[in-house]
């Protein structure tokens, strides 16, 4: 038997890195996933790559999470086709890396509507089922940017912003059996950072190297290791565990 047999997981950008990571995750430990992405056709294709067997299903789901009906629709469709809802994973994330003096309003409002208003619309609708079932697990991506990063001003915000939210969800729906607790990665291997290795005019490969040189365990993480960590804190050997923020970054951030 599988930790999520008979449960249903959410997430968010999860057509590719970190987000297709955790939802194959949660398809191996026997949970039906709802892939959710900007794209719907990249997010049908994830959900049809992922290892479901006879008692469960997969579906991809296209939504922009910062848009309310976007939303609303998008989980009333999860709970139709899927049977419910347990688990949510707010993955969805964008950069518009730039320094301050650089940096567009566009720049802040595109990286504040995806990352922090996502979060809340997804998690708003959600919760409505959760508190019902008095269950749920719910997950957000912040990041060791939060700490902050030079460029990154509306991301490292972002993403500091994400862990009071989490630490307020914890406050406010504890008493409704629903946990919420978010990881923040270090540099993880994905098409995200590959392009911010050609933004800064070098190799992916280079980038890799210069990351893993920088941390204690000297390798880069991969979405596997995030998933993991994910699976964890939304099943229920994590039921004692709400509010937090569990940084995964190989140590990087300990110096």
């Amino acid at each position: 038997m599988g930790r999520f047999d008979g449960r249903v997981a959410v997430v968010t950008g999860a057509a590719r890195g970190i987000g297709f990571g955790t939802a194959q995750r949660f398809a191996e430990e026997g949970a039906s996933v709802a892939v959710i992405d900007l794209d719907e056709s990249a997010a049908t294709e994830a959900a049809a790559k992922l290892a479901v067997g006879e008692s469960q299903k997969a579906v991809g789901i296209g939504c922009d999470v910062s848009d309310t009906a976007a939303v609303e629709a998008a989980v009333d469709r999860v709970v139709s086709e899927l049977g419910g809802i347990h688990i949510l994973v707010n993955n969805a994330g964008v950069t518009r890396d730039n320094l301050l003096f650089k940096m567009t309003d566009e720049d802040w409002d595109m990286v504040m509507g995806v990352h922090l208003r996502g979060a809340f619309l997804m998690t708003r609708a959600a919760q409505k089922h959760f508190v019902e079932q008095r269950y749920g697990k719910i997950l957000n991506l912040s990041s060791v940017s939060a700490l902050g990063n030079r460029g990154q001003a509306n991301y490292s915000a972002a993403k500091m912003g994400i862990q009071g939210f989490t630490r307020t969800l914890g406050i406010e729906l504890g008493p409704y059996g629903i946990n919420a607790n978010a990881i923040a990665p270090g540099f993880i291997a994905t098409e995200m950072t590959d392009a911010t290795a050609r933004r800064l005019k070098m190799e992916p490969e280079e980038l890799r190297k210069l990351n893993a040189e920088a941390n204690p365990v000297r390798r880069v993480g991969q979405p596997e290791d995030i998933a993991a960590a994910a699976a964890f804190l939304c099943s229920d050997e994590a039921s004692y565990v709400t509010g937090q923020t569990l940084y995964v970054d190989g140590g990087a951030k300990l110096g």
